[in-house]
């Protein structure tokens, strides 16, 4: 049943129904009724296929929609309409996936309870890989262009297993301390948890219609998912059993807004997140002995705010001057350090928020659009500074986090999304992916001098991202990001190329060892 149900296409528009309109155009909303709905749902939030809604649509430009709609995917249950629909209507439908639908849909808990599905037995499942390889330097690897998983060897370099994925899925999977299971989190809101010494899926929950990203907390007893729609964070047990919703408004709430980010402060015990649209960041305790809450004045006479409130996964709140996107921590967590909007006027707009006095503390002097959520920390004579990408310029950012000066930009040949390095290696490795004519370039860039000592390129015209190490850092693994891409492997120290393996666009690869345990060059 979950195979059959995830086998589905980018954007994808569903078999058709019945035979084409009859003479004439039809209205974009009976189009749809009549050949989609069945596979993406009444009111678009998805079924068999994805949820076909702005939010959701939001990387999918309007000409690849029409491609898909008119020429299908190949490995998948969506057929080209050339023959069956006119080339108006095809048009119609394309425009109407991409307006609102109206009234805005909802997810309930009744919703989220009952879109929980389970394995039955999974419990007695063998407690050991049922396969020959160090399950601490496996890699999983997110393939895009048919959506599956690959899991892969990373001493011998070969796949071990391959199997399909929900629609487009966001954030990096998330694993459990003992890297046994790994949770997956698509826009479509869907929460897999996949039993990886069984290869088998252990349950799914729909968590929103829009979701943003998962978190794992470092016990590995809860998940918690952020959402764009509606605007929630939702909390889970392991077995992906709903335990809360907390609506994302304000305290008094007035305002609500889409969560940006949710990750786990593992040495907090808390989840730490971000939202869109209201300036706060909050920190929600999965430790049961949490301190209580105190909302505003906790000397107020009339005591209408100074009543504690649960520090057990209640909302503690910090108010910002603007929102976050994105964010990352310091190494002792007793920092996040995001970005907001690009500012009209080009000036900085990085914030460094201590969690524990819960206000801002500094401003990065980062100008652009700093990529934070994909930065690296590292050790730099005597100093712990972090590197950071940006999405605007052509440069990596490095400050120093005690005083959070800028150290040095260093120049790259465009603007890229990923950092990435390792404990194990003096190098730093960082594309240029959202460059048009340098996206095929890694650079790389060594730690102890911070200047750009190689570059590695792709083929011309094709994006080369996404660096990710073996456990012990003697690899580097890069994504040729493209339907007939491939994961090619890179020797860490020399930068030759020591294998290439051909796959379908390889948005991102993660190792196991290098997640859990919270490597310095990785995102967490």
């Amino acid at each position: 049943m979950f195979i059959e149900a995830i086998k589905t296409g980018v954007g994808a528009l569903c078999l058709a129904l019945g035979a084409a309109a009859a003479a004439g155009t039809l209205p974009a909303a009976a189009l749809y009724q009549q050949h989609c709905a069945a596979c993406h749902g009444e009111q678009r939030l998805g079924g068999m296929g994805p949820a076909l809604l702005p939010e959701s649509l939001s990387r999918l430009k309007k000409p690849d929609a029409l491609k898909v709609i008119r020429d299908g995917r190949a490995a998948t249950q969506m057929t080209p309409f050339a023959g069956t629909l006119k080339d108006d209507e095809i048009a119609a439908l394309a425009e109407w996936i991409y307006t609102p639908v109206t009234p805005a849909p909802t997810w309930s808990d009744a919703d989220i309870a009952a879109s929980r599905v389970e394995t039955p037995g999974w419990k007695g499942w063998p407690d050991k890989p049922q396969w020959r390889a160090d399950p601490m330097n496996l890699f999983v690897v997110v393939e895009g262009g048919d959506h599956h998983i690959s899991l892969l060897d990373g001493d011998r370099f070969e796949v071990i297993h391959r199997f399909p994925s929900r629609f487009a899925l966001h954030g990096g999977p998330k694993f459990t301390p003992d890297g046994r299971y790994v949770f997956f989190g698509s826009r479509d809101g869907w929460i897999t948890k996949v039993d990886l010494w069984n290869l088998k899926v252990v349950a799914e929950v729909r968590a929103g219609i829009n979701m943003r990203n998962i978190a794992v907390s470092g016990d590995g007893r809860w998940v918690m998912a952020a959402n764009y729609l509606p605007h929630t964070v939702v909390l889970f047990d392991a077995d992906l059993q709903p335990v809360r919703t907390t609506p994302a408004r304000t305290l008094d709430g007035a305002q609500s807004s889409r969560v940006s980010a949710v990750y786990d402060a593992e040495p907090r015990k808390s989840f730490v997140v971000a939202l869109k649209d209201i300036p706060e960041l909050w920190e929600i305790s999965y430790d049961p002995q949490a301190p209580p809450i105190h909302d505003g004045l906790v000397h107020d006479y009339k005591m209408g705010e100074a009543i504690a409130k649960p520090g057990f996964q209640g909302v503690r709140r910090t108010p910002l001057e603007e929102p976050l996107d994105d964010f990352f921590f310091s190494p002792d967590y007793a920092y996040a350090l995001g970005a907001a909007r690009p500012h009209a006027d080009g000036s900085p707009s990085g914030q460094v928020v201590n969690l524990d006095v819960r206000r801002k503390v500094a401003t990065l002097p980062i100008a652009g659009m700093p990529h934070l959520g994909s930065g690296i920390t590292f050790d730099w004579n005597g100093t712990r500074v972090l590197a950071s990408p940006n999405l605007k310029d052509g440069v990596i950012s490095v400050i120093d986090m005690t005083t959070w000066k800028l150290v040095k930009d260093i120049a790259t040949p465009g603007p890229g999304f990923f950092m990435r390095s390792h404990e194990a290696t003096p190098y730093a490795w960082t594309d240029s992916m959202m460059s048009p004519e340098a996206k095929n370039v890694l650079t790389i860039i060594d730690k102890r001098t911070l200047e750009p000592v190689a570059s590695v390129k792709g083929p011309p015209g094709k994006t080369l991202a996404h660096i990710e190490f073996t456990r012990d850092g003697r690899y580097a693994l890069a994504s040729l990001w493209e339907d007939d891409g491939a994961l090619i492997v890179y020797d860490a120290a020399t930068f030759k190329e020591v294998k290439r393996l051909p796959m379908k666009k390889p948005v991102g690869k993660y190792n196991v060892f290098n997640k859990i345990t919270r490597s310095e060059g990785t995102s967490h």
